[in-house]
């Protein structure tokens, strides 16, 4: 379902004739009032050890739960995709990031509640003090350092981390290491 079918009346001032405006707004034909249905703000990270293993977790939640995924989550109000994706981290692995950089975005449809929740799904290379061992917490499940040799992307519940992981893999195979 999508969330805009959720909003029945206007939550300016509560008419019933909210209507659809175009696929992303539904506008009030009573107070004039529209409201526009953005992709939400999410983060994921590439984090690699020494022995050229990449930090993944096994969803504890779901969508897909007791898949793998790339440490990572939704962004806070008034907080940087930075800071987004280094607070994620900590929280569900327990280790501190001591770097991000920039990768590139993809945007994603992620159900959740029985609702199709669009997101722009913003990816980051990440460092963490070396030797650093990652805890599972909060929605991980289990967190572990998995050989890039042995990472197999149908094991990744999110589609957009399947495509993150192919084209971060071709990159880094192709000796452009980030």
């Amino acid at each position: 379902m999508h969330p805009l079918e959720k909003f029945k009346y206007c939550p300016k001032c509560g008419s019933k004739h909210f209507d659809i405006n175009n696929e992303k707004s539904k506008k009030c034909d009573n107070c004039g009032f529209t409201y526009y249905l953005n992709p939400s703000s999410a983060t994921a990270a590439f984090i690699l050890n020494d022995r050229e293993e990449l930090l993944v977790e096994r969803r504890g939640k779901e969508p897909a739960k007791g898949m793998l995924d790339l440490p990572g989550g939704f962004c806070d109000n008034d907080e940087t995709a930075e800071e987004g994706i280094a607070r994620e981290i900590l929280e569900e692995t327990g280790i501190n990031v001591t770097s991000t950089e920039y990768l590139f975005s993809l945007p994603n449809v992620y159900l959740y509640s029985g609702l199709e929740i669009h997101t722009l799904d913003m990816f980051f290379r990440c460092t963490v003090p070396e030797g650093a061992e990652p805890q599972a917490a909060d929605d991980a499940a289990e967190c572990f350092w998995l050989p890039l040799d042995d990472i197999h992307t149908e094991q990744f519940g999110l589609r957009s981390i399947r495509h993150a992981l192919r084209r971060f893999l071709d990159t880094y195979r192709n000796g452009h290491r980030h």
